[in-house]
């Protein structure tokens, strides 16, 4: 359903933190990378009133933690590489944040399988420590600075948590058919608005990760809240929708939407900002 005043009375109190938790390109920012003054006003008013406002993102940890700091945020974790890196707070890091929980898998297999189905891919591994080995370059909200470009053959003697895929050559409809026929198993992928394979350890994604965080942070069920855009939030979205509240963006493609309670405008017309007025 589309947000409405019902949903803010009903869904709207502050009497308890709520745990919320923020995609951040196509969702928090726009595709210029530009964060809108709404936004900002919104993420900081519910930061000041005590909510758990985070990240939860397709993103490696050295390109997010940027992002909180345009935020003025410091929330207590951080969810990163479609959750298999989470980040808790702690100020004795240089940066901040210490990785709590990390999830590996050997690439091996799943890197073989996808380039005898997709010869002219762009690939990148990222290993536990946030470093990025990759064959061709990829844009830079995707890998840190602590990263090489490496022969393929390279990138198969490293455990992952992540391993992303672009290939250019193909149109989005035609990417999907030929991921279907690859047939993944025993990994977690998503794939993003265009031919774009984001793959994580099996079993695990944005929604394992915040409910991780969730139970430590002890808000119940019926207080979070997720937003997302794309098809990497479905999980999250499902998982916030539950008990609580998944929120889609209102450009996000169909399977997206519908695997939310909720749709807010689009990210052009703030409205993350909007939903975020709704606490």
């Amino acid at each position: 359903m589309s947000i409405d005043a019902a949903t803010v009375t009903s869904k709207g109190t502050t009497d308890a933190p709520w745990l919320v938790a923020l995609d951040i390109d196509g969702t928090t920012m726009h595709e210029d990378g530009t964060i809108s003054e709404r936004v900002l006003d919104q993420v900081r008013r519910l930061d000041a009133a005590g909510h758990e406002i985070m990240l939860a993102t397709g993103r490696s940890a050295a390109t997010t933690l940027p992002v909180l700091d345009r935020l003025e945020i410091a929330p207590r974790f951080v969810v990163c590489s479609n959750g298999a890196i989470t980040l808790h707070r702690d100020p004795d890091s240089p940066t901040g944040y210490r990785r709590e929980w990390v999830e590996t898998f050997d690439p091996t297999e799943v890197l073989l399988s996808i380039k005898s189905h997709l010869t002219t891919a762009r690939y990148a591994v990222e290993d536990e420590h946030g470093y990025y080995r990759y064959t061709e370059p990829f844009p830079d909200a995707t890998i840190g600075l602590d990263s090489e470009h490496v022969d393929f053959d390279d990138l198969l003697r490293h455990a992952a948590t992540r391993v992303v895929v672009i290939s250019p050559d193909h149109d989005m409809d035609d990417f999907l058919r030929v991921v279907d026929r690859m047939g993944l198993n025993r990994v977690s992928y998503a794939i993003g608005w265009t031919a774009w394979l984001d793959i994580a350890p099996d079993g695990v994604n944005k929604a394992t990760a915040m409910e991780r965080v969730r139970a430590e942070i002890g808000i119940p069920r019926d207080r979070v809240m997720a937003v997302g855009d794309g098809r990497n939030d479905i999980e999250l979205l499902q998982w916030a929708a539950v008990h609580g509240r998944g929120v889609a963006m209102g450009q996000a493609p169909d399977e997206v939407i519908a695997a939310a309670g909720e749709t807010t405008g689009a990210v052009q017309d703030d409205g993350l900002a909007f939903v975020l007025s709704s606490l």
